[in-house]
């Protein structure tokens, strides 16, 4: 089966299938052209991109079932995607990037090229439909051109939010004009008065009236916010 996609462009159908059986989600493709090159690492030319993540708490079960998020070892969400976009990309013949370590790939930029999404004004990407309740954990590199179908781009929900309460939600005004004000958010989310962000989650994110019925359960919305904890902590 490995040997017969070494040669040849999978459908897309048969990608989103595989991916959806190992607790992911294709969240959009484009084919790279040359003003794309900065983007990617030097590697064989690439002629289809597939993204890989979350959307809301679909694809969670998978990742809190397995053996990563049980051993109680570092990064177990970063260690999880590796491995299962790893074996995607054997399967599959391609070859994988991953948003975190080396080599830097500015995976957010990808994310604009592959699908709908705009920067809100708290630095996360935010989507028509999902909000801010979704992530990339992982992307697949074709030398082939796999077909796609047509891209429907929309306008920021934020250009048209009234009142801004992402902004307005946060207790510190860790989100301001001049960008976000790190130091005081860990220093309110550390401590006695900043239970409710570090239990439920960001308290700005959760503000945002797009995506509502994709908000992470709070057992997700934990994990999230102690592991930026320890990110920091570092």
């Amino acid at each position: 089966m490995i040997e017969s996609y070494l040669n040849t462009s999978p459908p897309l159908a048969s990608i989103v299938a595989r991916a959806a059986a190992v607790g992911l989600g294709v969240r959009g493709a484009f084919h790279p052209s040359a003003e794309d090159a900065e983007l990617l690492p030097a590697v064989a030319p690439v002629g289809t991109l597939v993204l890989l993540g979350f959307t809301g708490s679909v694809q969670w079960p998978e990742f809190a079932a397995s053996a990563e998020a049980k051993d109680g070892e570092p990064d177990p969400l970063d260690r999880w995607s590796r491995r299962v976009v790893a074996e995607l990309a054997v399967e599959f013949g391609a070859r994988e990037l991953y948003p975190s370590g080396k080599p830097h790939v500015p995976f957010q930029r990808l994310a604009a090229r592959a699908e709908s999404v705009h920067a809100s004004p708290i630095g996360l990407l935010v989507h028509p439909e999902y909000g801010l309740w979704h992530a990339y954990r992982g992307a697949l590199l074709f030398r082939e051109r796999i077909e796609l179908p047509p891209r429907h781009d929309t306008a920021s929900p934020c250009s048209t939010c009234s009142g801004k309460p992402r902004l307005s939600a946060c207790p510190v005004d860790a989100f301001g004009a001049g960008g976000f004000l790190l130091e005081a958010c860990l220093s309110h989310i550390t401590s006695v008065a900043g239970a409710e962000c570090r239990e439920r989650g960001c308290r700005a994110r959760r503000a945002c009236p797009v995506g509502t019925e994709y908000r992470y359960p709070v057992k997700q919305m934990r994990f999230h916010t102690e592991a930026f904890i320890r990110s920091i902590r570092k």
